[in-house]
């Protein structure tokens, strides 16, 4: 594949968008690097949280950037093309990009670069997802197979759910690592990572979502009193195998279920807690028969008049993106 050279900006500008993705914990562990003519993605070592044994929640988020750069470049009017994990030696080095300029950068581009900055992690209920079949049907084409499983989970196995994820709460009661884990990021103070107060949701919000991680609460007026309890329907994203490439693979695919969500006027809630927890995720598992659930994603309608909430912080370009000399 030639090596097409671009403005600088067209990279900065398709690396600060891309990072919007969404990240375990928003810990953003991701790193980029333009050399040899190419951009490369690695895992930041620095920044995989202790309790991510085996770095599968990393590579999940890695997997998401990789596919949101893509879209970036596909709506700066470039095509990119990926080796997955170009050294073998190297594990975290998880892909090198070259890009070949289009001839044209279609509406439907432009939309789902746009639909990048209006996706929202939404941890308060939902109401029922209007036009599932036919919403269905179009995430059905946007996702790559040969990727990752996306199953949607019928309404008789929800309960099924919510008791692996109450599973999951009761598992790691005592665990004071994970405990510890979740204050540090959701500490209460300005920082470009982490998950800010205003992403979080009251008792009461948390108690009228059923599958759902349990974090820190807030002290929030409760908010969308009318819709009652979740009404969302739930996707399941299950990896293909059980190597890394499988798992970034997974993460590509979920980038996918957002951004189609979002562009079908969808709020969307990602979950991992019950993956992460080997018996809730076995019972995950047998509701989809795939052996390897990696994330969860809550589809649903949040009211149509309800303000925006703001963005959650990211790192500075300057400390995700480098230039190599030489």
């Amino acid at each position: 594949m030639p090596k097409t050279t671009m403005p600088t900006t067209v990279i900065e500008d398709a690396v600060h968008l891309a990072c919007r993705a969404p990240s375990y914990h928003n810990t953003q562990p991701w790193r980029w690097v333009v050399g040899g003519g190419r951009l490369h993605l690695f895992v930041d070592a620095d920044r995989v949280v202790a309790t991510d044994h085996g770095g599968r929640q990393a590579l999940i988020s890695c997997g998401a950037v990789l596919d949101h750069l893509r879209v970036a470049m596909a709506a700066a009017g470039h095509k990119s093309h990926v080796q997955y994990y170009p050294n073998p030696a190297d594990d975290k080095h998880i892909a090198a990009i070259e890009f070949t300029p289009t001839a044209h950068v279609t509406t439907g581009r432009r939309r789902r670069a746009d639909a990048i900055m209006r996706r929202r992690t939404d941890r308060l209920p939902f109401g029922p997802p209007a036009h599932w079949d036919a919403f269905e049907r179009l995430l059905r084409k946007s996702v790559d197979p040969d990727k990752a499983a996306v199953d949607v989970v019928s309404p008789r196995d929800r309960p099924t759910l919510a008791e692996a994820s109450a599973l999951t709460d009761t598992m790691r009661l005592y665990d004071s690592a994970y405990h510890a884990e979740m204050r540090w990021w959701t500490a209460p103070y300005e920082v470009n990572d982490g998950i800010p107060h205003s992403a979080l949701v009251s008792a009461a919000e948390s108690d009228r979502v059923d599958v759902g991680r349990t974090f820190p609460v807030t002290h929030n007026e409760e908010r969308r009193v009318e819709l009652g309890d979740d009404m969302s329907t739930m996707l399941v994203v299950s990896a293909l195998g059980d190597v890394r490439r499988d798992i970034l693979g997974c993460g590509e695919t979920l980038s996918a279920v957002l951004l189609e969500a979002t562009l079908a006027g969808l709020a969307t809630g990602t979950l991992t807690h019950v993956t992460e927890v080997p018996a809730a995720r076995d019972i995950v598992a047998a509701v989809t028969g795939k052996p390897l659930p990696q994330v969860l994603v809550r589809v649903g309608t949040a009211p149509a008049l309800e303000e925006a909430p703001p963005l959650t912080p990211r790192r500075p370009l300057s400390d995700v993106l480098h230039f190599s000399v030489g």
